[in-house]
């Protein structure tokens, strides 16, 4: 578990802080997911590789997902580390590291595995897609449901796996079972459209262009504020259903953690992020709302 740790600490901010909250297996399910979602995440965004070398990386992953053997992940992980995956040091480490992951990943719960491998296995491909259509290698996307479309595969297939993974083998949570299907993509899409109105003004010059030019951005602000409200219901429903506190607290953060930041976009421009005293405060917020019962979450207009 150290070392996987030590990969999600490498390659995340948000969920290296939400994860650990999360009960066992859950906890280490989430963690071994995200990293292959990050593994895949990081071909779709080598810029700095023609599109068609990233796209054969992530067709070769999702491949790898669907018939592992150790040989081929140590084959395809020296390939990719060779090839320079990643400016970024901690997603380089994880891309040599892809054999060790899968390894974690092949040891959990049967159930778990079928039900991350296709959801990252369509992610990957969804990605793939959205890299075919990089321009001189700039995405461009058309349109607020192109916008959503994207988010779909990036995220909004994380929140549909997450969901599941809440579900499995929890039969108190059979009854809400539908409700929190019907907004898991939803909850995906508003963080990262929070991601994307925060980094927009740096996104461009990597090769992306997420922001549609025939669509407002007032609109993608409301559509990030309708898609919070959804997370919002989303974590209440997971408390009031009696969850594992670890389960509300890692859901409840981050939407905390997005409305903070989507408010400080707002006032400030693309590139404004939540200071560390400010994460602070709203972790400290929400652990005593928890200790007392209170909503995790504020459902805002």
């Amino acid at each position: 578990m150290t070392a996987l740790e030590d990969l999600l600490e490498k390659t995340s901010r948000t969920f290296a802080i939400s994860i650990p909250v999360l009960p066992e297996p859950t906890r280490r399910q989430v963690m071994v997911a995200y990293l292959l979602f990050r593994i895949a995440d990081t071909f779709e965004d080598a810029s700095h590789w023609p599109p068609e070398r990233r796209i054969e990386a992530l067709h070769e992953f999702r491949d790898l997902l669907r018939d592992f053997s150790p040989a081929k992940a140590r084959l395809l992980a020296e390939k990719w580390s060779a090839a320079g995956a990643s400016p970024h040091a901690g997603y380089r480490e994880l891309i040599a590291a892809t054999p060790f992951v899968l390894d974690a990943f092949f040891a959990l719960d049967p159930e778990a595995v079928a039900s991350v491998r296709d959801h990252v296995a369509r992610s990957a491909e969804g990605m793939a897609g959205f890299v075919a259509r990089s321009d001189k290698g700039v995405l461009v996307l058309n349109g607020l449901q192109d916008l959503r479309d994207y988010c779909y595969a990036v995220a909004g297939i994380v929140g549909e796996m997450l969901s599941e993974l809440f579900l499995l083998k929890r039969d108190a949570l059979a009854a809400i079972a539908p409700y929190l299907r019907e907004r898991a993509a939803p909850f995906g899409e508003a963080l990262q459209l929070v991601n994307i109105l925060k980094d927009a003004a740096v996104d461009v010059p990597e090769g992306r262009s997420f922001l549609p030019k025939n669509a407002p951005r007032a609109q993608v602000f409301t559509l990030a504020r309708q898609d919070l409200q959804v997370a919002g219901e989303y974590t209440l429903a997971l408390q009031r259903a009696g969850a594992d506190r670890g389960l509300v607290e890692f859901c409840a953060l981050p939407v905390e953690l997005a409305w903070a930041t989507l408010r400080k976009v707002e006032e400030r421009g693309p590139g404004s992020k939540v200071s560390h005293l400010e994460l602070f405060a709203i972790r400290k917020r929400l652990e005593l709302a928890l200790d007392r019962g209170d909503p995790a979450v504020v459902i805002r207009p």
